[in-house]
């Protein structure tokens, strides 16, 4: 969805980062304007993943060197938790069990505390509940997972639709889902793609990590950014899934390879 005149959301200059004394990004270029959904792509170990964690600010990742702007803020100067109340999330590979905590408290003490951060007025328990119903249509969610341990013997479908859920509750300006298609069958696939879609506006924006171009057939990409070797070596339409659905990556990467 490119809207003319829109907004730049994000802007990434020449991003490095290591994690473990390791260099995993060596100068990664990105914008992402609003309206804009853009999928990354790439062999495993590109740096995807990588890319991912260090915009939400994961700790475990040092940044080198380049810069981040998000809405014309230095992303770089923000802890996790501020970058977070500023509008960024992040769906995660692998959502974390928390045994012991509702979904239901999870969801809205994330909500609150954004609500809090902006000056908002907050939501007590039956507010809440009532708010919460709406957004569970958009992921097709039964009212029985809220109160359920977070994530706790969720299916793998389950696990990534409470992700689009926390999505929809929490309306950030940029949301990066990070391989949200791994491990769902078809019919998950198209009730998270359904739910990302619902989600779309011509003023936020999406970051797309995925390996495969399948979720491409649901989720329609305004660009397709492929990563190899913690650079994106090129850029192109939604097209462009398709021709590395049929060839692979090599002729893209092998370049890269030589270099």
């Amino acid at each position: 969805m490119i809207v003319e005149n829109s907004e730049v959301i994000l802007s990434v200059k020449n991003l490095t980062a290591e994690v473990d004394g390791v260099q995993i990004l060596k100068g990664v270029n990105l914008e992402v304007k609003a309206g804009e959904i853009h999928a990354v792509m790439g062999p495993n170990g590109s740096g995807k993943s990588t890319f991912s964690k260090v915009l939400a600010g994961h700790p475990a990742y040092t940044v080198t060197g380049g810069e981040v702007i998000f809405q014309g803020k230095n992303l770089l100067d923000l802890e996790a938790d501020e970058r977070a109340k500023a509008g960024v999330f992040l769906a995660f590979q692998y959502p974390l069990e928390i045994p012991g905590v509702s979904n239901t408290d999870f969801l809205r003490l994330a909500y609150n505390t954004l609500q809090k951060g902006r000056g908002l007025p907050e939501l007590d328990l039956i507010d809440f509940d009532d708010f919460i119903q709406e957004k569970l249509k958009v992921v097709d969610m039964d009212a029985s997972f809220l109160s359920r341990s977070v994530n706790e013997g969720f299916s793998g479908g389950e696990k990534k639709r409470n992700e689009i859920l926390q999505m929809a509750i929490l309306e950030p300006k940029l949301a990066i889902l990070d391989e949200t298609d791994s491990g769902l069958d078809i019919d998950a696939l198209k009730i998270v793609s359904g739910g990302v879609n619902q989600l779309t506006s011509p003023k936020n924006a999406t970051i797309l990590i995925t390996h495969y171009q399948r979720l491409l057939n649901y989720i329609i990409p305004d660009f397709i950014h492929v990563m190899a070797g913690g650079r994106i070596l090129t850029t192109g339409g939604k097209e462009l899934a398709l021709e590395l659905e049929a060839k692979g990556y090599d002729w893209i990467t092998e370049p890269e390879a030589v270099a």
